[in-house]
């Protein structure tokens, strides 16, 4: 599989897109690791299914050391590389959702990595009204998908194969969710 090149930029609508661009908000404390493997991984299921033009996918972290400007972390890179998506150093930076609450009342679904962090959301009047679940809940699955931070680089695959996992079961019911 060739190395795709994420920016981070999610999905802009174009004049002649028959539907209006949904977006969808991933968000774990940080936004560095687990967030931003679900946002690039979701990037790249939508584009090979021909629906970049429809789906935005945004990433942010919700905890009190949540920052803006923030780079993936390295073993985030290193295990999404192997997947063949390759980063750019500039192109996805962390994003705090503290500062940036309009994110989430602009999200059409947020996806959260931990029940905690989806009480978290649900506790701002910028995600009232928004569908939040956890990323399993959404793959018909119980629990939280782990912080991986400071494990290494088998628990960040371990990590990375669970929200892929998670993606591909949730799929179809994403783009049904999105297309109502």
């Amino acid at each position: 599989m060739g190395a795709a090149v994420a920016s981070g930029s999610g999905r802009e609508k174009s004049a002649d897109a028959p539907l209006a661009v949904k977006t969808v908000l991933f968000v774990c404390h940080a936004n560095t690791a687990r967030s931003i493997i679900a946002q690039v991984l979701l990037e790249r299921m939508v584009a090979e299914r021909g629906a970049s033009e429809r789906i935005r996918i945004r990433s942010g972290g919700i905890a009190n050391f949540a920052r803006d400007g923030m780079l993936p972390s390295l073993d985030a890179r290193i295990v999404l590389r192997e997947d063949g998506i390759q980063l750019t150093e500039d192109g996805l930076v962390s994003t705090d959702l503290r500062r940036h609450r309009h994110i989430m009342a602009e999200a059409d679904l947020i996806l959260t990595m931990t029940a905690q962090q989806k009480e978290a959301v649900g506790g701002y009047a910028e995600a009232g009204g928004r569908p939040i679940f956890t990323l399993r809940e959404w793959a018909g699955e119980q629990g939280d998908i782990a912080d991986p931070a400071t494990q290494g680089e088998d628990v960040f695959r371990a990590c990375r194969d669970d929200i892929k996992r998670c993606l591909e079961r949730g799929f179809s019911r994403l783009l049904l969710t999105l297309e109502a």
